[in-house]
């Protein structure tokens, strides 16, 4: 409580987080906007047919409940992520975006802008799709839904209506994340997510209740469930904590008088250096290609849809698979082995028993895919628990759908670093703020940078 009282304290912190708050708040309002021309009862109905497990429930999740308001924030920030891999995937194989990405902070804000223009074109796809798919409920289509009007006048006007307004809300969405994160606290576009899914936690408590009131589940399953959900959090916050301490010896210098070095230190290696990215990057992708399969009614894209469910196997086959690949492709890219060699051996720091330069580097990077590896594990038993629970144990659909696996590792995982950023700002104008006097007890991603 001393912690969250000395937020007050800081004028430039306490505007930060105001000016987030009050973002957040615009962005829950824009949730309730409905798309013109559509009926958001019939929608809500249809989405609470397929369920919480099923693909509609997921995306909808991920919206913050906006698909089954039919909000203008209806595709969310899936398409900006989706972008923003592309671009990442292409400036490893494209020499001028690569360029880019080297020249600094220039180079960055150009690669932000072609960003964006893949974030228009993809809601311009998705919203073109999503139009053709509200239309064919009517029509008996949309994937195997029928006998929801939902659309009032369906046609081209319908269409490009759809589509431009659709576009303009991830439009809008992604110039909020763009302005917390600049302007605000912590990461923008994570914590839009993380407010969609515990904007969902309320309703998802009172479906629990009102299940076990009628029956649906005995006594051992609740404790489960639970036992799952405080075990998820435990696994969640240490895994982000923990990292690999390598030892650093520098060596004697003689400056002037004056004897410089001869310290010992250590290089931390966090496990999971990509913390929520790889699932947030891994849901986005997946996505994409079965919101078109859900809702193009031809016979083999239902078979299809019907592999991209989140209960099926393969889909979590693919899903898992990507989490790996993610893991450490955000580790490659955010954390450079030969730079940190470099800058330890222009710093007259070594390795014991490792020669300076590229032996070092290669002992790092090393190390850092071993511990990777541990890192890439935990986040697909994660994500892959709340299947397991719902086969193996009979656990609610509508449990694990908010109080497990990806979900409640965004929600921890975002709010273990906003809390480190907070702690970062109380820091440099010397309050304890949640540190306590015994130093700070959040360790967030940049303790590797750093290193």
């Amino acid at each position: 409580m001393a912690g969250i009282s000395n937020i007050g304290k800081v004028p430039e912190l306490r505007k930060r987080i105001f000016f987030t708050l009050s973002l957040l708040a615009v962005y829950r309002v824009g949730i309730f906007i409905s798309v013109p021309g559509v009926n958001r009862v019939e929608m809500q109905n249809l989405i609470s047919t397929g369920g919480s497990g099923s693909f509609l429930g997921m995306f909808n999740m991920f919206s913050g409940g906006a698909l089954e308001q039919l909000s203008i924030f209806a595709l969310g920030i899936m398409p900006y992520i989706s972008a923003s891999i592309i671009i990442q995937l292409m400036t490893v194989v494209v020499p001028k975006l690569d360029q880019l990405n080297k020249e600094g902070e220039s180079g960055r804000r150009k690669i932000n802008q072609y960003t964006r223009y893949g974030t228009i074109g993809l809601s311009l796809v998705q919203s073109f799709f999503i139009a053709s798919w509200l239309e064919g409920l009517g029509r008996g289509g949309g994937g195997g839904f029928s006998g929801a009007e939902v659309v009032a006048d369906p046609g081209w006007s319908f269409r490009l209506l759809t589509m431009l307004t659709l576009t303009t809300g991830t439009a809008f969405i992604m110039w909020l994340g763009e302005q917390i994160t600049e302007r605000g606290i912590g990461n923008g576009i994570s914590l839009i997510i993380f407010a969609g899914i515990v904007a969902g936690l309320p309703d998802a408590i009172s479906q629990v209740v009102t299940l076990s009131s009628m029956g649906e589940f005995d006594l051992l399953s609740l404790i489960l469930m639970l036992l799952s959900v405080g075990g998820t959090i435990a696994a969640v916050c240490f895994f982000e904590r923990a990292h690999r301490r390598i030892p650093v010896q520098y060596t004697k210098r003689m400056v002037g008088r004056k004897m410089y070095g001869g310290t010992q230190s250590h290089l931390p290696l966090k496990i999971n250096v990509s913390g929520v990215i790889p699932p947030i990057f891994a849901s986005s992708i997946l996505m994409f290609p079965a919101q078109m399969a859900n809702m193009i009614d031809t016979p083999w894209m239902q078979q299809f849809s019907a592999a991209m469910q989140p209960t099926d196997w393969r889909y979590n086959v693919v899903y898992v698979g990507m989490i790996v690949f993610f893991t450490f492709f955000y580790t490659a890219v955010t954390f450079n082995p030969v730079d940190v060699a470099e800058n330890l051996k222009k710093g007259g720091g070594f390795v014991p028993g490792i020669r300076p330069g590229k032996k070092t580097a290669e002992y790092i990077d090393r190390v850092l895919s071993r511990i990777t590896c541990g890192g890439a594990a935990y986040l697909s038993a994660v994500c892959i628990m709340p299947v397991l629970l719902q086969k193996g144990f009979g656990v609610p659909v509508s449990f694990t759908g908010i109080f497990g696996g990806t979900a409640l590792l965004i929600i921890v995982g975002v709010a273990l670093d906003t809390v480190q950023q907070v702690e970062s700002h109380l820091i440099t104008r010397n309050y304890d703020g949640f540190t306590g006097p015994k130093g700070p007890r959040i360790r967030g991603r940049s303790t590797s940078r750093k290193g």
